[in-house]
């Protein structure tokens, strides 16, 4: 296994006055509030059942949760930045009220979404865009000193697919990270986690390139997250669908885990957990 002290590996961060140790890994659990995600089972649009699935996903053992808004699945809708506040903002303020003492990421790459969030309660803003969407977004974010987690995606959730096209994947991949890495760092913004975005703008040829190396990420010392769970770059080698892609996930999460992976964002909390915890085993 790779050992976060190589790399003098940042493994704390604070959200909202709380400090997580990361030296461990951890869960952060999927919650959808849209219409169209591409896994029907993480769909939660109303608030109540929003709620609900926040306090399984608790007793199951997550740290964080996911709230987003906007599908991001290939060719989905593009809808108002009010729209995602009207799916979005109700469901924060609901969680922090019910479960006042659960860290909240938002998946959002719009800087008034976020910033409106965070007022309502949220702690993490997770950008797929990697501040390319909104140009605003890292300023946004280091003015709010919130934790950041920067995604590579090329192009838009509507194109993206288009822009899956590399000589070198983790070369280009690594550089675009580094690169805005360091644009918030002259910013001040102290907790950045970086996600390779695995099947954002990337066939699963690349997706497997990129988990091949993980370990080269930390290289810049920051947390890594992976979010793979019940992707196509897994049911495409196993048949079936979404729904049938668990146990390639765990597989998948395992091997992120062994290479130095932070934080597993995932649909199914029960058994990433049981991933960290038989893979912590083994040294």
């Amino acid at each position: 296994m790779v050992k976060d002290t190589v790399f003098h590996k940042k493994t704390t961060l604070n959200a909202g006055g709380k400090l997580i140790d990361l030296s461990t890994p951890k869960v952060m659990g999927i919650i959808n509030l849209t219409p169209d995600s591409f896994y029907s089972e993480s769909r939660k649009p109303a608030t109540d059942d929003a709620v609900k699935q926040a306090e399984q996903m608790i007793s199951k053992g997550a740290t964080f949760f996911d709230l987003g808004a906007y599908s991001s699945r290939p060719g989905a809708e593009d809808i108002s930045v009010q729209e995602e506040m009207d799916r979005l903002l109700p469901v924060v303020e609901a969680i922090s009220t019910a479960l006042p003492d659960a860290i909240l990421s938002i998946d959002t790459f719009r800087s008034a979404v976020a910033e409106a969030a965070i007022k309502a309660g949220a702690h993490i803003i997770n950008d797929i865009g990697g501040g390319t969407l909104d140009e605003q977004m890292f300023a946004t974010v280091a003015r709010l000193q919130v934790p950041y987690i920067l995604m590579h995606m090329k192009g838009t959730p509507q194109n993206m697919v288009q822009h899956a096209q590399y000589e070198d994947v983790f070369q280009e991949v690594f550089n675009d990270l580094e690169a805005k890495y360091f644009q918030l760092k002259k910013l001040g913004l102290h907790d950045v986690i970086l996600d390779p975005g695995f099947g954002f703008a990337k066939k699963a040829e690349h997706s497997y390139a990129l988990l091949n190396r993980l370990q080269d990420f930390n290289i810049l010392g920051l947390p890594v997250l992976v979010g793979v769970s019940r992707k196509r770059m897994i049911y495409n080698l196993t048949g079936g669908a979404a729904a049938d892609a668990l146990n390639g996930t765990t597989v998948v999460n395992t091997i992120a885990l062994m290479k130095g992976a932070n934080i597993l964002r995932v649909h199914d909390v029960k058994e990433a957990i049981e991933a960290v915890n038989i893979t912590a085993t083994i040294g």
